[in-house]
């Protein structure tokens, strides 16, 4: 992304205004602008020697391991609460991609089971109210956290980790333009962008090997540059359409829930936490999928993990808070682009997300048709 703003104050003015007709496009009209490479292909097996016939057998090659399901649901303290109906631990070596939107595989779900995802936080007053949702029914997802946004919100994030959530990273700055990227600049958005969240989350251990490329925006040097870091590059097997211009939360459930239901009544769902409209959707989500009889799985990483990480107190948090939150988050722009937007901070805050919504639903909305390009 070519530039971050975000609102930071309890405004109650940031709802984005566009017309409803471009909320309820087709997901398939969408399709127009992500990168057509084809999916990494695995090496054939090496042919084997033949055996002396009184060689001893050779033993058979390793085979990566696959996502240890965990049955038993987690505890939950709220009777009647749609829950979270158990975890499967997902290692790198054994899902390097994860997600028909893209690729060929995904987690291997039993019917009516969905795993939830949110990315691009985080970001108060939002993030915290889909928390409060999720602690309402127990349901324990996956956040994909930009660099620049933990290391304004460390408090928010840690909270997201203390609740029992999941945080993979999303890159340093969000940039759209990571499927055109060398390994110098993925360094510093990938690399980066792991440090950030490490750095404000206080303890290296609580950061999964996840990651997700902004804009869904894969390509095979992507792909092979987090394999070197022994990460999984998840994409989804729906998406919602949250950060469209003007989108409703009832638009966002039912087409949460109409994708899920053409995928198989299973799935991982992408939401976004930072917008309002997914704020208040979650909650409706939530009990719709609990009414059509559908169980929460937690992708989770392997080995240890923290129980918790550090809090500051309440006071400790609005102290630091009534110093003043910024209201700009710069993202790197390169020559003429930042002489362009040098003005951007006097422009309106809405006008920002605008910008960034557009450019996302230009870019994610292709991986409709990568179904049918990548998954033959």
């Amino acid at each position: 992304m070519s530039r971050f703003v975000w609102t930071f104050a309890l405004a109650a003015g940031l709802a984005i205004a566009v017309s409803s007709a471009q909320a309820e496009e087709p997901a398939k009209e969408q399709i127009q602008a992500m990168t057509s490479a084809q999916p990494a292909v695995a090496e054939p097996a090496a042919k084997q020697e033949p055996k002396a016939q009184d060689a001893a057998p050779q033993a058979a090659p390793e085979q990566p391991k696959k996502a240890e399901p965990t049955k038993t649901a987690l505890a939950c303290a709220h009777p009647g609460a749609l829950g979270t109906s158990r975890t499967i631990t997902v290692a790198p070596d054994a899902f390097p991609h994860i997600g028909t939107m893209q690729y060929r595989e995904s987690l291997p779900l039993e019917d009516h089971e969905v795993v939830i995802t949110f990315d691009d936080g985080p970001l108060p007053p939002y993030t915290d109210r889909v928390l409060d949702a999720l602690d309402a029914e127990c349901v324990k997802v996956t956040y994909f956290i930009v660099g620049q946004m933990a290391r304004a919100y460390p408090d928010t994030l840690r909270r997201i980790y203390n609740a029992g959530h999941v945080i993979g990273t999303h890159s340093m700055h969000h940039p759209f333009s990571m499927g055109r990227m060398d390994d110098e600049q993925l360094t510093r958005e990938i690399d980066g962008g792991i440090v950030a969240v490490k750095a404000a989350i206080g303890d290296d251990r609580a950061v999964a090997p996840f990651f997700r490329v902004p804009g869904l925006a894969r390509s095979r040097q992507v792909e092979a540059f987090a394999a070197s870091r022994s990460l999984a590059v998840w994409s989804a097997d729906e998406v919602a359409d949250d950060w469209f211009h003007g989108i409703k939360p009832a638009q966002i459930v039912e087409r949460a829930m109409r994708r899920i239901e053409a995928k198989g009544h299973r799935g991982v769902l992408l939401l976004h936490d930072i917008h309002p409209a997914t704020a208040m959707a979650v909650p409706m989500l939530l009990k719709e999928l609990k009414a059509n009889g559908y169980k929460i799985v937690q992708a989770i990483p392997a080995g240890d993990r923290p129980a918790t990480v550090p809090e500051r107190t309440p006071e400790q948090i609005a102290a630091a808070r009534s110093q003043g939150w910024p209201r700009v988050i710069k993202a790197s722009l390169k020559g003429h682009h930042a002489h362009k937007h040098a003005h951007a901070a006097s422009e309106t805050d809405d006008g920002f997300i605008g910008k960034l919504a557009g450019k996302k639903k230009h870019a994610v909305a292709s991986a409709y048709e990568i179904n049918e390009i990548f998954n033959r």
